[in-house]
């Protein structure tokens, strides 16, 4: 998703009925953070009718963004909780943890936090580590390579740990939780959009079916062990296969997306690149920035149970309300110069993870995997500059970027003095 540095005050008027917020391509060629500064300021709830009648509001200030999202007496999320559902309601609705309310959402949830937090945790970060070290020596003597696919891989090390994946099936997962997120992307799509995403589902859904099917009976304490076997009532082959989905998806479709544009952020600023490397313990700052900066999960979709009044006006019952997040994490007010990129930024409320019960199952691991990408990237490069024209994602539901080629100078030992590592920065 293009990100425009500007301050809000000096963007342009909008004519919103140009604005199609539903066209995957449009967020990957045209902008919509200008609009959504333009609706923050004059338009904070905004129907949009697309041309075979379905139509819903989008939402754009925090606030407003925090109740939708949080108050699950007021917007439901079961029936469908990503804008391409709309009008199309949601099958796995009661079963999936994106698409159930509580109390049940909270009486499947309850189960993994354990595998998802603290201890469950720890076994976790060496491999992750691993992972990272991997992603960023793709060759020895550096030279020139795309940091956005090969970032691919590094969520599905940690998923495929707490879901006791075999390595050998990875690439396949990613490559179809990658169809299933952006199915109307020219890396991914197959004939067209639907074709592509009732590919994803298909092989997603059969490939979970066979591990259910050859884990039946086995103790296990991974994550598809844990959902096999809890006690608050035994699951459905239905039930495991859709949350097993449903995790890989929330892994592999966001993080990688923080990573590229993270660091494409730090090259457009090398000043703020410079600030990281001569004071590391910023690391934990930069990545909420990177979070906010980037809001990978780009719309969350749910549905009012009654007449709701939010800013700019009433959602009436039953109607669909699509709560764009990279638009909230930009609200001034509560992000002062929400257009600045600030790896030092303080009280960091940002929503890229959510909000209320449906808050992300995995954010302390992807907080972890991006802290730890950090440190080896200061660690290991002397220099990282970009090698080609960055290519975005054409999606509703995720941001973020399909290509960002960079070219690496390793780091040299004799230039790090003092603990720190002098060098140059370019972008």
């Amino acid at each position: 998703m293009r990100i425009p540095e500007v301050t809000a005050e000096g963007m342009a008027a909008v004519d919103l009925s140009e604005v199609n917020l539903f066209d995957p391509a449009f967020h990957a060629e045209q902008d919509p953070h200008t609009a959504w500064a333009f609706m923050r300021e004059h338009a904070p709830l905004h129907r949009q009718e697309l041309p075979d009648g379905r139509f819903f509001w989008s939402v754009t200030r925090y606030d407003d963004a925090c109740r939708v999202l949080g108050n699950h007496q007021e917007f439901t999320s079961e029936r469908g909780s990503l804008l391409n559902q709309l009008g199309h309601g949601e099958a796995a609705a009661g079963k999936m943890l994106v698409a159930t309310d509580p109390p049940r959402h909270n009486e499947l949830r309850r189960p993994l936090n354990k595998l998802f937090t603290g201890r469950g945790l720890a076994r976790s970060e060496d491999r992750i580590r691993e992972a990272v070290r991997a992603l960023l020596a793709p060759s020895p003597d550096g030279g020139e390579w795309d940091l956005a696919q090969r970032a691919t891989m590094l969520p599905m090390a940690v998923a495929g740990t707490l879901m006791d994946l075999p390595e050998p099936h990875w690439e396949d997962l990613v490559r179809w939780t990658g169809m299933a997120a952006a199915p109307d992307d020219p890396v991914f799509m197959i004939r067209n959009g639907h074709a592509t995403l009732a590919i994803a589902h298909h092989e997603l859904f059969k490939y979970f079916s066979e591990q259910y099917a050859a884990r039946k009976g086995a103790e296990g304490d991974d994550a598809i062990g844990v959902l096999m076997t809890m006690r608050d009532g035994e699951l459905t082959l239905e039930e495991v296969v859709v949350n097993c989905y449903s995790l890989l998806l929330g892994a592999n479709a966001t993080t990688p997306h923080t990573v590229a544009g993270t660091v494409l952020a730090l090259l457009e600023r090398p000043e703020q690149f410079r600030a990281v490397r001569e004071n590391p313990a910023l690391v934990p700052s930069l990545v909420e920035e990177g979070l906010r900066w980037t809001s990978p999960a780009s719309s969350f979709l749910r549905h009012a149970v009654d007449d709701v009044e939010l800013s700019g006006g009433v959602v009436p019952r039953g109607d669909a309300v699509a709560v764009w997040v990279g638009s909230a994490n930009r609200d001034a007010d509560v992000f002062p110069d929400p257009y600045r990129f600030d790896v030092a930024r303080e009280a960091n409320r940002h929503i890229a993870f959510g909000y209320g019960a449906h808050y992300c199952l995995g954010a302390t691991v992807a907080r972890i995997t991006l802290r730890i990408f950090f440190e080896e990237l200061l660690r290991t490069t002397e220099d990282i500059t970009l090698a080609g024209e960055p290519r975005h994602l054409a999606s509703n539901f995720v941001a973020g970027l399909t290509s960002l080629a960079v070219r690496v100078t390793p780091r040299r030992p004799e230039t790090a003095r003092g603990g720190h590592t002098e060098t140059a920065l370019s972008a």
